[in-house]
């Protein structure tokens, strides 16, 4: 959606970002982050260039779901944990590349370990808006939703309406009536 001359543009099908430029980007957020942070120290010999998982997902149903399944549930459901032993733990996972659920059994510290590197530091979310679908961008949304419905024209005054009391005047001296009850007829 291109702000200035209000209008959608069409991009590249397969294209959303560029993966360098946004491992950039989110390599300088999040240290940035962390040394914001008073207990959260940032170990030395960081690599230079990071990787992000940034391809296509597809469109509709399936981008969806992929969507869903990565960016707003648990690292691992608690229907998966199979067995918890004192000293062991045993869950199963879906495969990514074959699809097909298997079991793995860990010690109860590595289990932890391996969970724990899946929670965010505090004040970092998972997912954040930005772009149109951000707090502050209602009215943008607003004309966007309107170009999409097809109405093309600008949006209403948004200013509260006021309720008048429904009065009634007297036919022959123009005072205001009041109204002392109701007859219905029989």
């Amino acid at each position: 959606y291109d702000s200035s001359k209000q209008v959608w543009h069409k991009g590249n099908k397969q294209y959303l970002f560029n993966a360098f430029a946004l491992a950039k980007v989110w390599r300088a957020q999040l240290l940035h982050a962390l040394h914001q942070h008073p207990l959260l120290w940032v170990p030395g010999g960081l690599p230079s260039k990071w990787v992000v998982d940034c391809r296509c997902v597809g469109k509709g149903q399936p981008a969806l779901e992929y969507l869903s399944r990565s960016l707003y549930r648990g690292v691992l459901p608690d229907r998966d944990i199979i067995k918890v032993e004192e000293d062991s733990v045993t869950f199963r996972y879906k495969e990514s590349q074959t699809q097909q659920w298997i079991q793995r059994t860990l010690p109860t510290l590595k289990f932890l370990l391996l969970i724990l590197q899946h929670v965010l530091p505090k004040g970092l979310q998972r997912v954040r808006d930005y772009g149109f679908l951000r707090g502050q961008a209602r009215q943008t949304l607003g004309r966007i939703q309107l170009l999409l419905l097809g109405l093309f024209y600008s949006l209403p005054n948004l200013e509260p309406v006021t309720k008048s009391k429904a009065t009634r005047c007297c036919p022959c001296c123009q005072h205001e009536m009041a109204c002392v009850g109701i007859t219905r007829p029989r």
